[in-house]
């Protein structure tokens, strides 16, 4: 698809943005309760739920906004991996029975932004 080549930068700098920013909801969840989901709402968070509230919320938006988004998509790609194989796949080998959907595409999305980059729409370009 040849008429999308020109576009390519401001996809990746939109896709990067968008997943910066589903990513930071998921540690807004989890630290300032918002939004309210009920597995978060009771009580203190454990302390590897704590560590992955702060990955989300700090890489979330650095990848958001484009700033050391290399490192930051790499950590939040470990952090996924590590995500997939502590807490779904001990439920079950196949993903679609194991919840792990998400959590594995979110470690290879963000491992494809680490290897390519920002894109446009960047604070910065590193």
């Amino acid at each position: 698809m040849s008429f999308l080549d020109k576009y390519g930068s401001l996809i990746l700098g939109i896709t990067r943005i968008v997943v910066g920013l589903l990513f930071l909801e998921h540690g807004t969840a989890k630290l300032l309760h918002f939004p309210v989901v009920p597995m978060f709402a009771h009580g203190p968070l454990p302390p590897l739920m704590l560590v992955s509230g702060i990955i989300e919320l700090v890489g979330g938006a650095l990848v958001a906004l484009g700033f050391f988004s290399r490192i930051a998509a790499f950590v939040c790609s470990g952090q996924m991996a590590v995500a997939y194989f502590i807490a779904h796949f001990p439920a079950n080998f196949f993903p679609i029975l194991n919840g792990g959907e998400l959590a594995i595409v979110y470690a290879f999305v963000f491992l494809y932004l680490a290897a390519a980059g920002p894109g446009s729409l960047a604070l910065n370009n590193k």
